[in-house]
């Protein structure tokens, strides 16, 4: 059982410890070459989905009309899915001002996956800049995220998120984004940041109507094909930092999203047909994993220690068994005083937020009680 402890736990330290200073070293000792062009200045799309959402298109909208990008190679799609709001009376009126804005409307609210088709149809642009309602970028993402696409082999430009505030989640995210930097740098990021991308009309496909992470699926995808996804670290938008309870409800898509991934792109399992595969499996499939690591964790090290004392084991095997179960009494007890037990706290919380919201992401899969409209 101390044996079986101690798996568990190289699983998780591997998983958010051994797994970035891998990918770190990676990055630093095989950096890929990236073929930038500064002066690729592409017609542009941006799209944005919206729902409920008349507060904040004022802000995004102004943020993309005052882009460092010629005028007249800028069109701003906005599509409403069936909101209940002010979004079309306010979208109107923003369109009513400057004729690169226009709206498309859907009574019903129908999900993300339909609006982007939809506007697929519609957009005139070579390059889409993808991006959500909530988080305006700074005038100089567009063009960071171009010149990078302007490698024939790049398939997506991820941009970079950046969270205020000092919730766990935005440590977390600062960590998470880390990551994606050293993938990225190495030979492809496995993902996107779905807020900020940029993907070549030609690139991006219909989205099947019922996938949850259109960030996940339309990257991989290309990846499969051998295309590279990079990261622009300076092309940045900005958003707030959730608290534990509202991150956890994200996650829990984001996590279902992760299963649904799977089945929908197998490919992405197989060590020969996935040019990423040891960063899928690292970075993706062993966090799914690790919530089981931590109950097995848990469940082992209780009876490797109740066994020592009741047998009298050797005084390693009982001190070993002592540790394991006393460092997890600690750390839970530590997550549950969360941010009143300061920055560490609030850490703990997080991550044992992450991994509960694993969990109900898989039950949500299998049920097939995930929504697609967010």
């Amino acid at each position: 059982m101390v044996i079986a402890s101690f798996l568990a736990v190289a699983v998780l330290v591997y998983t958010y410890f051994g797994y970035p200073i891998v990918i770190g070293i990676l990055a630093r000792l095989r950096p890929a070459q990236r073929k930038e062009d500064p002066d690729y200045v592409p017609t542009v799309t941006a799209c944005i989905p919206v729902f409920n959402a008349a507060s904040y298109l004022p802000a995004k909208v102004e943020s993309l009309l005052a882009l460092d990008y010629p005028k007249d190679k800028l069109e701003v799609l906005l599509f409403s899915d069936g909101s209940t709001d002010d979004t079309v009376l306010v979208a109107r009126q923003l369109a009513e001002r400057d004729p690169r804005v226009k709206v498309i409307v859907s009574e019903a609210r129908r999900g993300k996956p339909i609006g982007v088709n939809t506007m697929l149809g519609v957009a005139t642009g070579e390059v889409l800049l993808m991006t959500d309602i909530r988080q305006p970028l700074v005038p100089g993402a567009l063009r960071a995220l171009v010149r990078l696409l302007a490698d024939p082999n790049a398939g997506c430009v991820s941009g970079n998120l950046v969270l205020k505030g000092s919730a766990g989640s935005g440590a977390y995210w600062r960590y998470e984004n880390w990551i994606r930097l050293q993938e990225g740098r190495f030979r492809s990021m496995v993902g996107v940041t779905g807020p900020i991308y940029a993907i070549r009309r030609a690139d991006m496909s219909h989205l099947p109507e019922g996938v949850i992470l259109d960030d996940m699926w339309v990257p991989m995808r290309l990846r499969l094909e051998g295309r590279s996804i990079l990261f622009a670290p300076d092309a940045i938008a900005y958003d707030d930092a959730f608290g534990d309870e509202r991150e956890f409800g994200r996650k829990v898509r984001t996590l279902a999203g992760n299963y649904q991934l799977f089945s929908l792109l197998p490919a992405l399992l197989v060590p020969f047909r996935n040019p990423s595969w040891f960063e899928i499996f690292s970075h993706k499939l062993l966090r799914l994993v690790c919530p089981w690591a931590l109950v097995a964790l848990l469940i082992t090290s209780t009876v490797a220690w109740m066994g020592a004392e009741m047998s009298g084991d050797a005084a390693w095997t009982l001190y070993a068994a002592r540790a394991l179960f006393g460092g997890q009494v600690a750390f839970y007890l530590l997550a549950a005083l969360g941010g009143a037990a300061g920055k560490l706290g609030a850490l703990a919380r997080t991550f044992v937020v992450l991994n509960a919201a694993a969990v109900v992401g898989l039950w949500r899969y299998l049920r097939g009680s995930q929504k697609v409209t967010w």
